[in-house]
């Protein structure tokens, strides 16, 4: 391992230790009994830049700790599908838990990954209610990926498709819904839905 000093040593430990429920840097500071959240932030980026924590790209909260990528469970941020405002994402709230998964179920960086819990209908029978999505953070979808958007305000799963003229269209697997024209001005893709939990069969 690469030489630490000695604060980035028990700051790994912590955030170790509190893999399923990432402290906030007052915690930190708290636990360390260190006066200075800066001091808790240098640390940080210093354990950042030798190549030891990756912070997660949907919640800078959570922490991947390099050395242990071949745990037996990584930790997610998990999302209530809420209304996000008139140009936000479901990301800029905070997460409701953290979930711990098999790692076999995230196949790109855990850095990257958040869940989101669905409700609605609209895309029986593959996503039903109450399901786990898991997520990767990515806004280059492929056509008739499954997706987490903010469209107008609203969060929602759809697929992604485009037509001739260029526009993207919502569309629902429940034949129920009407393809949704994504709005130019506030349409955003937070991710791409890549495993589903099965909640309630």
């Amino acid at each position: 391992m690469k030489k630490l000093h000695p604060n980035q040593k028990k700051l790994l430990e912590l955030l170790r230790r509190r893999a399923g429920d990432p402290p906030t840097m007052e915690e930190m500071a708290r636990e360390m009994e260190i006066s200075s959240k800066s001091v808790i932030h240098y640390h940080i980026k210093q354990l950042e830049k030798k190549g030891l924590l990756t912070r997660g790209a949907a919640n800078a909260q959570q922490y991947y700790i390099k050395e242990d990528e071949s745990q037996n469970v990584v930790y997610l941020p998990l999302y209530g599908m809420a209304k996000c405002g008139p140009a936000g994402t479901i990301l800029d709230g905070s997460p409701s838990r953290v979930v711990p998964v098999d790692p076999s179920m995230v196949k790109f960086p855990a850095c990257k990954g958040f869940m989101v819990e669905a409700k609605g209908d609209s895309m029986t029978d593959l996503i039903h209610p109450k399901d786990w999505l898991i997520v990767e953070q990515n806004n280059c979808p492929r056509e008739r990926d499954v997706i987490v958007c903010s469209n107008n305000g609203e969060t929602l799963v759809k697929r992604f498709i485009t037509d001739k003229g260029g526009n993207v269209l919502l569309v629902s697997d429940n034949n129920a819904y009407s393809p949704i024209v994504a709005d130019r001005d506030s349409f955003k893709v937070d991710g791409i839905v890549r495993s589903i939990l099965k909640r309630d069969l």
